[in-house]
């Protein structure tokens, strides 16, 4: 009987520690990456807010969604929300500049505050780790998904779980983004 309840509990811790392994595997939290001036950003400093991320571009006919992102952070930013822009040269290289003139043209056009990370690949085979995370399941826990355009937005919980993913063309401030915000 002593071993029965011994195995049985050293199943138990394994089944818990298997438990807690995943959930932090599924976690954005677990990412440190570059932000756009060359510092590390320590994703896990998220934890607590909702987060949307977005992948953007300066030379696309989605560009002025800066505008909207900008609205809202404004609106919405706190301790409670954040947005997280990663620039992209993926989608016919309408994010062509370095770092420093993407900086500058989204302070210049569209007064953005929110963090913005260093120019990545969001799909192909140099995807970054996070990009890679967003649209895997077996990463991500949640869903597959593939970065279709610029401006793409995966939005996830307090925990770095993600929710939901909203296609390009919806705007930022479009009201199922705002719920899910303010829910």
């Amino acid at each position: 009987m002593k071993n029965t309840v011994l195995l049985f509990a050293l199943f138990l811790s394994y089944l818990v520690g298997a438990q807690n392994k995943t959930n932090m595997s599924q976690s954005i939290h677990q990412f440190s990456v570059e932000d756009i001036s060359g510092s590390v950003f320590n994703l896990a400093s998220l934890k607590g807010k909702k987060v949307m991320v977005v992948n953007t571009a300066s030379k696309c006919g989605l560009t002025p969604q800066y505008k909207q992102l900008q609205a809202i952070y404004e609106a919405y930013g706190s301790d409670e929300f954040v947005i997280i822009g990663f620039p992209a040269n993926n989608f016919l290289f309408q994010e062509p500049g370095t770092e420093e003139e993407i900086a500058l043209f989204c302070e210049a056009n569209y007064g953005v505050t929110f963090p913005m990370m260093s120019k990545i690949d969001v799909k192909g085979k140099d995807q970054h780790p996070v990009y890679a995370f967003l649209t895997d399941k077996d990463k991500n826990g949640v869903m597959d998904s593939k970065v279709s355009w610029n401006f793409q937005k995966y939005l996830l919980n307090e925990e770095g779980v993600l929710e939901k993913v909203i296609d390009p063309k919806t705007l930022p401030d479009d009201p199922e983004v705002i719920d899910w915000i303010t829910k």
